[in-house]
């Protein structure tokens, strides 16, 4: 078996991923509800793909649909809703599972799942686009640059409009409390605790928020003690109802509006050093960087069990995808 199936594929970034994973010459499924019947097979035709339909509220459905499946990249947010039906599912099915989700959740997930799905010899890799596979970079070589990293304060500037199912996963995965990472327990913080990053063109204040990141970066790096930041840029979430959004930006829009990282990691002699990350817009680094990961796991890079894209590829894997780029700024 050597097929990638991507459920989701009918959707914004899931649409997007599926034509660099055909691109790259992979065999490629594309899977999703029977309502995303119309949508599946007009990109399937497009890209010379397979077309399987199953609901995931049905465990004998999604089995029978992973069938001759050797990768799963779970496109279908919210992933509140889907990543642990197929997460479990793919673990059963002796299929390696990817997903590009931001709720912190999916990843406890994961880690729950971590033992079962070692033994079953299947690979959990959550977070393999967006800001997991972004900020899990930055750190790394950030954390790199000194002897013993024992903070990581980290920050994504985002930037241009939002799609309509990341509006909604964002609407429904509101966290309820702000967390941060003292002593690698999570734990809660002010809301209101905002700070200055430099993205590369002066202080900008960024606001703290509970990411995965503070799950992912720790089991990337074992750095004790992380905080997460967003700086947002007006108009960058949407105001008005939800469903009236469209899919999402433009080609034009997302060439215009470039995401930004920076990261302060504090060793343990009181030494500092500060990067960033320069990349093109989010959704355009997320649907290359889920293609690119699936490539890779199809190669035969994988290690059972949970993991984070820059533990298993390297922290320059950021720096692959597209108009990426890591600068030190002291």
């Amino acid at each position: 078996m050597n097929t990638l199936m991507i459920y989701g594929a009918a959707g914004y970034t899931g649409g997007m991923a599926a034509e660099h994973a055909a691109s790259a010459g992979l065999d490629l499924v594309l899977a999703g509800r029977e309502q995303d019947r119309t949508r599946l097979e007009a990109v399937a035709s497009r890209l010379g793909a397979g077309v399987r339909l199953f609901s995931i509220d049905d465990p004998d459905a999604v089995a029978a649909g992973l069938a001759g499946v050797s990768v799963l990249l779970n496109a279908a947010g919210p992933f509140a809703n889907t990543a642990r039906p197929l997460m479990s599912a793919a673990s059963g099915a002796g299929v390696h599972y990817l997903d590009f989700s931001a709720e912190l959740d999916t990843y406890r997930e994961a880690l729950a799942l971590n033992a079962r799905v070692r033994a079953a010899g299947v690979m959990l890799l959550p977070g393999s686009g967006g800001s997991v596979a972004m900020l899990g970079s930055l750190a790394g070589h950030a954390v790199a640059r000194v002897k013993n990293a024992r903070k990581i304060s980290i920050a994504l500037h985002v930037t241009g409009a939002m799609s309509r199912g990341s509006a909604i996963s964002a609407s429904q995965s509101i966290a309820p409390e702000t967390l941060r990472l003292v002593g690698g327990e999570l734990v809660t913080r002010g809301p209101d605790e905002a700070r200055d990053f430099d993205f590369g063109s002066g202080p900008q204040s960024s606001f703290p928020v509970t990411l995965p990141d503070l799950v992912t970066i720790y089991q990337a790096t074992g750095v004790p003690d992380i905080e997460t930041f967003v700086h947002v840029t007006a108009g960058a979430f949407p105001t008005g109802e939800i469903k009236g959004l469209p899919a999402g930006p433009s080609f034009e829009e997302r060439e215009a509006s470039r995401y930004h990282a920076a990261v302060e990691v504090t060793d343990a002699d009181g030494t500092v050093v500060r990067s960033v990350l320069d990349t093109v817009n989010g959704y355009t680094f997320t649907s290359m960087a889920a293609a690119e990961a699936a490539r890779r796991v199809l190669a035969g890079e994988v290690r059972p069990g949970f993991q984070t894209p820059a533990r298993l590829f390297g922290s320059s894997f950021a720096e692959t995808i597209a108009d990426t780029r890591i600068v030190d700024l002291c």
